[in-house]
């Protein structure tokens, strides 16, 4: 049992120094590995006006709808700062591909807040400095167009995953939801001049007036009665639907996550010091709301901008390996989250055991593989009813086929019976 103590006493000093200080990469009882770092975009401005905004002129928004704002940029011009902060003893100052690898949606403003954020992260020292003039300097960012990328913006085509999602949106959870709220449905309907029908649509009219109310401007009186109260909490809730069921889960964030835990499994199999000591993903609200909610820790909100989690790689003095997932949703420290069934500096092994079933084997087959199957029952089908159409056609052909037989047989036995003559 004494014997035992010192390495007891050692993970629990680990377990300590990443809860109370995760900037520190290195002490007595282990050493940080990795980092995956998950983040919502900057300060936006609407995506859409809706069809009575008092503000839909592109006027009052002059960088265009659903752009990154200068606000934004500061926003995530800060985040990169506080990054810097909390890895400066883990990631060097100076910028190299073989330390950071950044990926962003297609979309302008997760773009250019992964420019703003790599600009506070590693502003140009020594011979990086290649403007004295200019505290900046070109990073490169990896995209894939929407329409093709299932890992981060999570857009290509899944028709098993549309079909599940309809099947939850039609559920009769949501359809009691929606009679609950059909006088307010109905309300804003009236008076934005939008279809609102159910929770997707509220969240989307209630992110433009909560835009236009950062912004200082002063919203129709008809919101007053339904602004933010009535309407925040349901939008907050629709930030759930994406990834609803472990199905949902497995085919829409189930990509990103199987990446991430693949960015780890490289950490691990190369060593210490030899790969990447950091991934970065720039993406959107919802993007954050899925991750969160396949790890089963998500409580239902609206991630706010510069939202963010970091899932960092340890390794302690026993060469175990440990994951600790930390959200931050606010200029305050990160908040360490706890999966169901582990704990908050919770072994690797048992991470990957209890996601396992959130990570799709081959994204592709699992997408489709409803389809085929429905293909091929139709398949059966067609070829069924052409079957049964041809033993038909070949039952009437043999019954008419009998019938001329029986009816020739006939004729022929009449015309050839003797016949009594007068010569006889």
């Amino acid at each position: 049992m004494t014997f035992l103590l010192p390495a007891l006493l050692l993970k629990i000093l680990f377990i300590y120094s990443i809860l109370i200080d995760g900037a520190s990469c290195e002490n007595e009882s282990g050493t940080l590995v990795l980092v995956n770092v998950v983040y919502r975009h900057g300060d936006r401005t609407p995506v859409s006006p809706y069809p009575t905004d008092p503000y839909r002129n592109v006027s009052f928004w002059p960088v265009g709808w659903g752009q990154l704002t200068n606000r934004g940029k500061e926003q995530h011009f800060e985040l990169g700062k506080w990054l810097r902060e909390r890895y400066d003893h883990f990631l060097p100052e100076e910028y190299s591909r073989d330390d950071i690898y950044i990926r962003s949606t297609d979309v302008d403003r997760t773009l250019m807040s992964a420019e703003s954020n790599l600009a506070g992260l590693y502003p140009p020292t020594g011979s990086q400095r290649w403007n004295p003039t200019l505290s900046w300097q070109p990073i490169p960012i990896h995209t894939t167009p929407e329409i093709d990328d299932m890992i981060l913006a999570g857009k290509k085509l899944c028709p098993r995953y549309n079909k599940a999602l309809e099947a939850v949106m039609n559920s009769v959870e949501m359809k009691e939801l929606n009679r609950k709220n059909k006088q307010l449905y109905e309300y804003l309907s009236k008076h934005s001049g939008a279809e609102i029908h159910d929770l997707v649509s509220l969240e989307y009219l209630y992110d433009t007036l909560h835009v236009e109310d950062l912004y200082n401007l002063t919203l129709p009186e008809w919101t007053q009665s339904v602004f933010p109260e009535k309407m925040a909490g349901l939008a907050a809730y629709s930030f759930t639907f994406q990834a609803f069921t472990p199905l949902l889960q497995r085919l829409k964030s189930g990509p990103l996550l199987k990446e991430l835990i693949s960015n780890m499994e490289k950490a691990i199999y190369e060593g210490s010091g030899i790969g990447k000591k950091m991934y970065m993903y720039s993406a959107h609200d919802s993007t954050v709301a899925n991750l969160l909610m396949t790890l089963g820790v998500f409580d239902a909100h609206s991630p706010p901008y510069t939202a963010m989690i970091l899932m960092e790689l340890w390794k302690n003095a026993d060469e175990e390996y440990n994951v600790v997932i930390s959200y931050r949703n606010s200029s305050a420290d990160p908040s360490v989250l706890t999966l169901t069934g582990c704990r908050k500096v919770c072994p690797y092994e048992k991470f990957i055991a209890l996601t396992k079933t959130r990570v799709p084997g081959n994204w592709e087959e699992e997408c489709s593989v409803e389809v085929v199957y429905e293909f091929r029952l139709n398949s059966l089908s067609i070829i069924a009813l052409a079957l049964s159409g041809l033993l038909a056609v070949l039952l009437t052909s043999s019954i008419l086929f009998s019938i001329l037989y029986w009816r020739k047989k006939k004729s022929a036995s009449y015309y050839y019976h003797h016949v009594h003559t007068e010569e006889q």
